[in-house]
């Protein structure tokens, strides 16, 4: 019996007049990923998350007046075992989700940039939340997973086909008193890694840099810093994005909030793991760039709300703000 997966049950009783009570903790469990393996009792595989979820939801029920214990037990054999798992079957939710990427990437052709870029990120939002209570992964995550990056090279070929390929080998150090001054040039028409990017030059690298913008990469003048496109000296490498190398280039990335902010840009790049703020920023941004505003406008606006995310995540992590 050792090698069964071992379980937390959670057996509540709440009176059935208090529906507004039943209802909010029924919507708790939900979100969880437990099972209900009848009525008031349910099923999380045991872990330190599980144990907080049920426990929260113990506190809620004895809020209301209602009844929960918590217990850890184990399938009686490997039948049982089998069918636990199978309570936590994701592969109907994975196939909706694959649908609904399936006819966004048919269907982008149609689409202005900024609905586009919403659709794509509400999906995005949709998968992390998906896979955050998918406890036993198979080939359908990936299968998804792999739809979401189709999709994401669908909008990006209509709306930024000069999106830099990632570039191999590691980040060298520079030293900032060579960047000040200076001017600093990547593609028009900006999107968050970019905009991030120019917000971190000027706050924290070149104070007086100022910004060309480029309707091609080739168009880039000799005497200009390139970022953000193939060719230029700071751009995606390996895993990391143009945001999160300047970062590292700079020594910036040991500011906890600055690292905070390269997450969230990542992840609104090019995906990765989830970020709350992912997507009230990306919605911001795409509103910011539907009012029609020139690049500098955009960068003007956006920066104001990097500024506050910037001091939030500083007085979360203890950072510098």
């Amino acid at each position: 019996m050792s090698d069964l997966q071992l379980w937390l049950m959670l057996v509540n009783s709440v009176s059935g007049e208090n529906k507004t009570a039943r209802m909010r903790i029924w919507r708790g469990l939900k979100a969880s990923g437990a099972a209900a393996l009848r009525d008031g009792v349910y099923l999380l595989p045991k872990s330190e998350g599980a144990q907080a979820v049920f426990s929260e939801q113990a506190r809620e029920v004895i809020a209301a007046g209602g009844t929960a214990h918590i217990m850890t037990t184990a399938a009686e054999d490997h039948a049982q075992q089998i069918a636990f798992v199978r309570l936590f079957d994701r592969s109907t939710d994975y196939s909706a989700l694959l649908e609904k990427l399936n006819a966004f990437r048919r269907g982008v052709a149609k689409l202005d940039e900024a609905e586009a870029r919403r659709r794509l990120a509400v999906l995005r939002r949709d998968i992390a939340t998906l896979g955050a209570i998918d406890f036993f992964p198979d080939g359908s995550r990936a299968q998804v997973e792999g739809a979401l990056g189709e999709a994401e090279a669908a909008l990006n070929a209509r709306f930024a086909p000069d999106e830099p390929h990632a570039a191999r080998g590691h980040v060298p150090k520079r030293d900032k008193s060579r960047y000040q001054s200076r001017t600093w040039a990547t593609r028009e028409k900006l999107w968050i890694d970019r905009v991030a990017s120019a917000w971190l030059i000027r706050r924290f690298i070149d104070p007086k840099a100022k910004f060309r913008w480029l309707k091609k990469p080739k168009d880039c003048p000799k005497t200009a810093v390139g970022f953000d496109f193939d060719g230029a000296e700071f751009t995606h490498t390996g895993a990391r994005i143009s945001f999160e190398v300047l970062a590292a280039s700079f020594s910036l990335d040991s500011d906890p909030a600055v690292a905070r902010l390269g997450a969230l840009v990542h992840y609104l790049d090019v995906g990765g793991i989830s970020v709350a703020e992912a997507a009230g920023f990306a919605a911001i941004m795409a509103g910011a760039r539907a009012q029609g505003s020139s690049d500098d406008e955009l960068l003007r606006s956006m920066s104001a709300v990097l500024d506050a995310l910037y001091a939030s995540y500083g007085d979360i992590s203890g950072g510098k703000s």
